[in-house]
């Protein structure tokens, strides 16, 4: 008996990725488009205005199924289906992660100590190592218990080595034999201290350097019991630095092959789950709609008024930027980036309160703001500050707004004193604390300023190649938080971008379900399929 590893099974299901099939993609679209973006791959060639119709799947039966004007009943779906378009989602998820995020790392979570779970594990595993060492120490000693964690050693040391390690693999079968240790053992002639002290050296030719001080603490350690305990937290520790390489190892692949490996995976779960894409339907839907509705009345037979499949896809991913992730779930071909939106979106909302405190600030300053070049700055400390966390339900923003008032005040007097200028009025200062105050109202004309600056910048960042050479002019009134909207900007239009490398295929065929009353120069007069 030993405990449980983690990171083993976190390795195990890494490991298929090496040996994954790689799915050809020959059944994409290869329609195109005039575009004013080369960020649409040929996976989004098929979404131009009058080529949408002509939009070629990979799959009919998976498109059939989740076509939202189907008609047919669902499906019954096995218990063996659900499962197997988990373990599908687990692997893409996983894959996702490596490839895009360069700092992702496995690590060992250590269960909280006063938790019953924790509490549990402790008292299993010292009544295991308590047995081991009365057995030692029994006259005449009894191995049985030793010579299986020297086998389970031997596995976990072969694990490490490389194919053409064959030298070493003979080595460690040869002294590490399990059947010879048992036939010693019958002769009480087993050397247990030895078979230690050559499993620490060949953990210090094995390990990487951060482990050097590790293995020299093993070393040093006096009790053989507290010896073996010790060897194999340090295993544990190896096994994760393996891990860890082999992940390092396999994103250059991954990177390479990420396009048709989730595209094949999330085919995969469409097949053995044909609702898989219904709230990505749902998101779809509502943009169309809202597209609708912003088309000039009378003209729906313009060309001018034709709705665009490409901007009611742009329109849906800038939907996530104002995501409750509380109260909805994402579309599910943005899960494996859900993460990620969510905190983009968090720190979105911030930056978009510290632009607001900013132009009511620097309106009630006047022409005097031009003059005082270092309150910008400072304010912005402030309000990021005080704004921290302002995602969160517990987040009492009147109560930081209010602060954010009187520091607000604070800060303009003393810069005022520094130019020798006049304090603010008592009135002035009542002026700038309510209008601060009043930020906390969601129809605030300032925030609404603020938030259709920001979609218009965003939405310019959709048009742009990918990566963009240059980043759009920054609207008028957000010079403040400019550096970090273009960082959130190229971080968001990354995402979408590769979002849409993946799953265009998918997209396509749910607009040109969508958008089937648009023809090559009309307008969109058909009402909507229903869910």
């Amino acid at each position: 008996m030993r405990k449980t590893r983690g990171v083993t099974d976190a390795r195990s299901r890494s490991m298929p990725l090496h040996g994954e099939k790689q799915h050809t993609t020959e059944d994409q679209p290869s329609d195109s488009e005039d575009s004013d973006s080369p960020r649409c791959s040929e996976s989004l060639a098929s979404l131009s205005d009058c080529e949408c119709s002509r939009q070629r799947f990979s799959s009919d039966s998976s498109s059939k199924a989740s076509s939202p004007a189907s008609s047919s009943p669902p499906g019954v779906v096995t218990f063996d289906e659900v499962m197997g378009a988990a373990r599908n989602l687990s692997n893409m998820a996983l894959a996702h992660e490596i490839a895009v995020n360069d700092n992702f790392q496995l690590k060992q979570e250590d269960l909280p100590e006063h938790s019953l779970a924790g509490r549990v594990k402790s008292i299993v595993h010292q009544a295991f190592w308590d047995v081991l060492e009365s057995e030692l120490s029994a006259e005449p000693p009894e191995y049985e218990h030793a010579i299986r964690l020297f086998e389970e050693i031997r596995e976990i040391l072969l694990s490490f080595l490389t194919p053409g390690g064959n030298r070493l693999r003979t080595q460690i079968c040869e002294v590490l034999d399990t059947d010879l240790i048992r036939q010693q053992a019958a002769h009480g002639a087993v050397d247990v201290p030895g078979l230690a002290a050559y499993v620490i050296g060949m953990m210090g030719k094995l390990c990487a350097p951060v482990r050097d001080q590790d293995i020299r603490e093993l070393k040093a350690t006096g009790s053989i019991v507290a010896m073996l305990r010790q060897i194999f937290h340090v295993l544990d520790l190896m096994m994760m630095d393996m891990a860890n390489f082999m992940i390092q190892s396999l994103r250059p692949h991954l990177q390479r092959q990420l396009v048709d490996y989730e595209r094949a995976k999330f085919q995969e779960i469409l097949d053995e789950t044909p609702s898989a894409l219904k709230q990505t339907t749902e998101w779809i839907r509502e943009s169309v709609q809202e597209e609708l509705l912003s088309l000039t009345p009378g003209a729906e037979n313009s060309s001018e008024s034709k709705l665009s499949p490409r901007m009611v896809l742009h329109n849906s991913f800038l939907k996530l930027l104002e995501w409750d992730y509380r109260k909805r779930d994402l579309p599910e071909t943005l899960l494996t980036d859900g993460a990620r939106l969510q905190e983009l979106t968090a720190k979105l909302h911030q930056l978009k309160a510290i632009a607001c405190v900013w132009l009511i600030t620097s309106s009630t300053l006047g022409a005097l703001a031009e003059g005082l070049p270092g309150l910008e700055q400072r304010l912005k400390s402030v309000a990021t500050v005080l704004l921290e966390g302002m995602h969160r339900e517990t987040f009492d923003l009147q109560e930081a707004l209010s602060s954010i008032g009187g520091q607000t005040c604070a800060e303009v007097n003393k810069a005022l004193a520094e130019r020798s200028f006049p304090a603010l009025g008592a009135e002035a200062q009542a002026n700038l604390v309510g209008q601060l105050a009043s930020l906390r109202d969601e129809n605030n004309p300032i925030r609404s300023l603020v938030d259709k600056r920001i979609r218009l910048y965003m939405r310019s960042l959709l048009c742009l190649p990918a990566p963009p050479k240059s980043m759009p002019p920054i609207p008028g009134g957000l010079a403040v938080i400019q550096q970090e909207l273009e960082a959130l900007g190229t971080q968001y239009a990354t995402i979408v971008s590769l979002n849409t490398q993946v799953y265009g295929p998918f997209y396509a065929n749910i607009l040109r379900k969508l958008l089937s009353g648009v023809g090559a120069g009309q307008g969109v007069r058909a009402s909507l399929p229903g869910p």
